[in-house]
């Protein structure tokens, strides 16, 4: 039996990878992310390397890799944690900045059956309601073409399609502003030495100001990028 703390470890490292794209995940970057003290940390991680079958290749001051064993487990939790997002936001009302916190608490108990009936009550579900991408039985994982917005240009448009959701109030703020999956923004201004991103949501009048600490986390389709429609009436 694997335990709901390594289940957790786990699912961190591989989310880490995914976002870092930089190679292993380091010590520091995962006790951030699991808001456990980095001491704690080096010692699960000294376990993890040693179990049978190995689960990470761990190196002191080289950060950590998930090996194959230990991606099939951290994908098998990420997609009961993703189809219980869905399952919550479609069929129990709760709004996007509530599942996470919900589905944490749910991802380790649930059976194969009861994912396998969750999946087939939602048609399947390839994303969620935060359009994470959610791996079938086998593991696969769907892929996009993407890019955080932050990338964009002065005058580009593009559609969001994923937002990180480990900030419940990160979430609330951009829903506030009309900022949700599928809706069109455009960057009409980029102030220099990092200064804010202004982004004009489809629809709305004046642009937001937004840093981009926050626009680092939201992504765009690449395939859905223009430039503004403005632009090209001039």
């Amino acid at each position: 039996m694997i335990s709901r703390a390594v289940e957790d470890y786990l699912k961190a490292i591989y989310e880490l990878q995914q976002e870092e794209e930089v190679g292993p995940v380091t010590t520091s970057a995962l006790a951030g992310r699991l808001e456990i003290a980095p001491a704690s940390v080096t010692g699960m991680l000294k376990k993890l390397a040693e179990s049978q079958p190995e689960l990470v290749c761990y190196e002191r001051h080289h950060g950590v890799r998930l090996t194959p064993a230990g991606e099939k487990l951290a994908l098998d939790v990420i997609r009961h944690h993703r189809l219980l997002e869905s399952y919550l936001s479609e069929a129990l009302g709760y709004t996007w900045d509530q599942v996470h916190t919900e589905a944490d608490r749910l991802e380790h108990v649930i059976s194969e059956e009861f994912e396998d009936r969750i999946a087939a009550v939602l048609g399947h579900p390839e994303i969620d309601p935060h359009g994470d991408p959610i791996p079938d039985r086998n593991g696969a994982v769907p892929r996009r073409n993407e890019t955080r917005l932050t990338e964009l240009e002065a005058g580009q448009s593009a559609a969001i399609c994923r937002v990180s959701d480990h900030d419940p109030a990160l979430l609330r703020y951009l829903s506030e502003l009309g900022i949700t999956l599928q809706v069109r923004v455009e960057v009409t201004e980029k102030a220099p030495f990092s200064g804010p991103i202004y982004v004009r949501v489809a629809g709305q009048n004046g642009p937001h100001a937004l840093n981009p600490s926050v626009t680092d986390h939201i992504f765009v389709a690449l395939d859905t990028i223009r430039k503004s429609e403005m632009e090209q009436v001039v």
